[in-house]
């Protein structure tokens, strides 16, 4: 399990500048067929009593470790906001838009909480200094934390959907393209979660 402390280096070269309360961003859902993009923007106390050990990026962590870590982060983070964009404006905008605005989004809603965001190696413009971090969730606590927020809450939607859209198999693929989820496609047709510029190769 990974040391929070092991996860400070930016963190703490930041509070080091002057910076008080961090934010930490992450997205996830850019490639699926189906179901929305989520972004989360959080701040997490860095106290020494207060880090939370195995806090990771999301995609190196079971399910079962990244529901136990979601409530112990959302028990103690300082600020916290959750942005969905969903498949039709994606279909507006295209996905690239659609996260950098929701990143936009969930940053202006904690601002006066936050003095700096660290993001994924993305240029946003920000109503706060951004640091980006490439592969920032592998190295930064509070990125990795909105990692694990943005994937258990966009895991949980297409928990939902599948009850909505059996057939699919959402509760496995999460929305991305696995042969069942085409093959699906391909015999029932789209649902209205599904992004239509996603699979416009596989849906006449």
């Amino acid at each position: 399990m990974k040391k929070a402390a092991d996860m400070l280096e930016y963190e703490n070269a930041y509070a080091a500048k002057g910076y008080g309360a961090i934010c930490g961003m992450d997205e996830v859902g850019r490639g699926p067929l189906a179901g929305p993009v989520v972004v989360c923007a959080i701040v997490m106390p860095l106290g020494e009593e207060e880090l939370i050990d195995g806090v990771d990026d999301s995609k190196k962590l079971s399910e079962k470790r990244r529901e136990a870590l979601y409530d112990r982060i959302l028990a103690v983070a300082k600020a916290v906001s959750v942005v969905r964009v969903e498949p039709e404006e994606v279909d507006e905008i295209n996905i690239l838009n659609a996260t950098k605005k929701a990143m936009r989004q969930a940053v202006e809603e904690i601002k006066d909480r936050a003095d700096v965001a660290f993001v994924d190696a993305v240029k946003l413009d920000l109503p706060i200094p951004e640091v980006p971090i490439i592969k920032g969730d592998a190295k930064s606590y509070n990125i990795a934390a909105a990692s694990i927020v943005a994937k258990v809450y966009r895991d949980r939607l297409m928990y939902e959907y599948d009850k909505q859209y059996p057939q699919y198999d959402f509760a496995s693929n999460k929305g991305y393209g696995t042969a069942k989820h085409i093959a699906a496609l391909r015999e029932y047709g789209a649902t209205p979660i599904h992004r239509r510029t996603f699979i416009k190769n596989f849906v006449q």
